[in-house]
């Protein structure tokens, strides 16, 4: 898809990830609308782009996450990308994580951002692409991290069958899978605290790359062994 004048929807773009692809696209010439959960945090962050239209959502509602799609495409005169980049993380031994927790990540990560993409898919175009970050521990689940690896594996899962059966339509799905970034994200967990980890990689360097891939309609963004983003025209 070609970015300069396309209308794309970046959800979590109050966050550090969000934050810098929104900033990215833009630089691309993209027409954006922001959604966000926190409403201060959402009209400071749209208004580094005048103009730019802003919509609230709650991860436990996907009925406002679906108004969120529907706004915004009602703004721009349609919808060209859907991006999400938002999500919850718990850490901690499987048998500790409680039942809440574990809810509360496969809602944060999984129901919220297929319901932004099942309302996306009822008002897109041939051309058009649906992306979500889920990370490497989509395919390589780590321990003391069991439920929020399920959690995004779930939602690659599902982005996968979608992108079976949208193929034929011209829809286009990206998985976006890299590793452990240096955003804050796992200072910020809903229940235990982060086992080492090596130095995360440059967000920048991702959101790049994630645009690129969104250029080519590539299916896949992954990270080298080196952490090098690795864009993919067709999954695995």
């Amino acid at each position: 898809m070609k970015l300069d004048g396309a209308r794309v929807l970046v959800v979590g773009a109050t966050g550090t990830l969000g934050g810098a692809l929104a900033a990215e696209l833009a630089g691309r010439g993209a027409r954006l609308t922001l959604a966000g959960r926190d409403p201060a945090r959402l009209v400071r962050a749209a208004g580094a782009y005048p103009g730019t239209p802003a919509v609230v959502f709650d991860a436990y509602d996907p009925e406002s996450c679906a108004r969120a799609v529907h706004g915004a495409a009602a703004g721009m005169g349609g919808l060209d990308a859907v991006v999400t980049a938002f999500g919850a993380v718990a850490f901690g031994p499987a048998n500790e994580v409680g039942d809440e927790i574990a809810e509360h990540l496969m809602a944060v990560n999984v129901l919220a951002p297929v319901a932004f993409f099942r309302a996306a898919l009822t008002v897109m175009e041939p051309g058009s692409t649906i992306a979500a970050l889920t990370g490497v521990v989509a395919e390589r689940p780590q321990p003391r991290m069991a439920d929020y690896s399920a959690s995004k594996a779930a939602l690659s899962a599902w982005l996968g069958a979608v992108r079976r059966e949208t193929r034929a339509h011209g829809i286009h799905v990206l998985d976006i899978r890299p590793g452990h970034l240096d955003t804050g994200f796992a200072d910020r967990a809903v229940a235990g605290t982060a086992p080492p980890m090596p130095p995360g990689g440059d967000p920048l360097r991702v959101v790049a790359a994630v645009a690129d891939a969104m250029e080519a309609d590539a299916e896949l963004l992954r990270s080298a062994a080196d952490g090098t983003p690795v864009v993919e025209r067709r999954a695995r």
